[in-house]
């Protein structure tokens, strides 16, 4: 008899296709909340951009509180909220708030990463991305979400009090694997856009990891992995598919982004060269029919040792978006 399947979970970042709005972009977001709420994902985080016209996750809080309220079972979170972009007491009286609001089904997913660029980043920032820095504002936000409050500090966060809000740390390499390692945290690599190392961000996060720490929430390593996703009825659908988020990282590497595009054939995307750079950024993916795509994620929970996997997928058309989610969510046994 073959193992039970790790958990899948979903990241979102509310993508724009070319055509669309952003209200119904972001309308098309909350329909895949709440099919993967039904067809038992596990849980459902949303990212943090900036300034970025293809993509309406910005205001992360405000659609955790959105999907939170329309779902009713999976868990909801951030994937994640970019802390050199806020004030740690901000974030926990938010958070704390989410909880009042849903009880416990809220994450809170913490980065060091911008999520913008340079510019942007100088005009929203608010908390150091140095690594001591982000580790004591962690710990700064651990203290006031506890019942009893440790901290120096003669400040409270009232409304976080005693929700103990679970934190994840996120990062791409060992520098964040030890970060989450030395914060007794669990870890999610962003394995779906940095492959190159995180194999060893991994290992150094299990080797490093410390139960006793100050803002330790868990006994052992937890792990989340990183995936692309592109299911469809075929492996030839699925490959043509592709070719969006292919399309749209393409953007990001000559800098003329735009819009989530429709499929297109692979041969009018780019030259060879430029295609084999994003797909070696890409290389972290399932692609393909359920039973395709089952093998490749089990190949990668068997690689990786993930305690489970975090997927994203991006689709021109939400319907195709929806398709994939029910499709994996039978083959997978969810």
């Amino acid at each position: 008899m073959n193992a039970p399947h790790v958990p899948l979970s979903l990241l979102d970042l509310v993508p724009i296709s070319e055509g669309m709005t952003t209200k119904e972009a972001i309308s098309a977001s909350m329909e895949g909340a709440k099919a993967a709420d039904r067809l038992g994902y596990e849980r459902l985080w949303f990212a943090e951009h900036h300034n970025t016209n293809s993509l309406a996750s910005s205001a992360t809080s405000l659609l955790i509180d959105r999907a939170a309220s329309m779902t009713e079972r999976i868990r909801v979170g951030s994937g994640g909220i970019m802390l050199p972009n806020h004030a740690p007491l901000t974030v926990i009286e938010q958070f704390g708030t989410l909880v009042q609001f849903h009880g416990d089904r809220i994450d809170l997913g913490l980065g060091r990463a911008p999520g913008t660029d340079q510019l942007t980043a100088q005009l929203l920032a608010r908390t150091s991305a140095d690594p001591a820095a982000f580790v004591a504002a962690v710990e700064q936000m651990r203290d006031w979400s506890r019942e009893e409050s440790t901290g120096s500090l003669p400040i409270t966060a009232d409304v976080a009090r005693g929700t103990e809000v679970p934190m994840w740390i996120l990062g791409s390499t060992a520098n964040g694997a030890r970060l989450a390692a030395q914060l007794g945290m669990p870890f999610s690599v962003a394995s779906h856009f940095a492959p190159f190392q995180y194999v060893h961000a991994l290992d150094v996060y299990r080797q490093h990891f410390d139960p006793n720490a100050a803002a330790a929430q868990i006994e052992k390593p937890r792990t989340m992995v990183g995936v692309n996703l592109v299911v469809a009825d075929t492996d030839e659908e699925a490959q043509r598919q592709f070719t969006t988020l292919q399309q749209m990282f393409l953007g990001v590497v000559t800098g003329q982004r735009k819009k989530i595009q429709p499929p297109r054939p692979i041969e009018e995307i780019a030259p060879e060269q430029l295609l084999a750079q994003v797909d070696q950024t890409l290389s972290i993916k399932a692609v393909g029919s359920p039973t395709t795509v089952v093998r490749q994620l089990e190949e990668i929970v068997a690689a990786t040792g993930a305690d489970e996997l975090i997927l994203t997928a991006y689709y021109y058309d939400p319907a195709d978006r929806l398709h994939a989610l029910e499709l994996l969510a039978e083959a997978w046994g969810l």
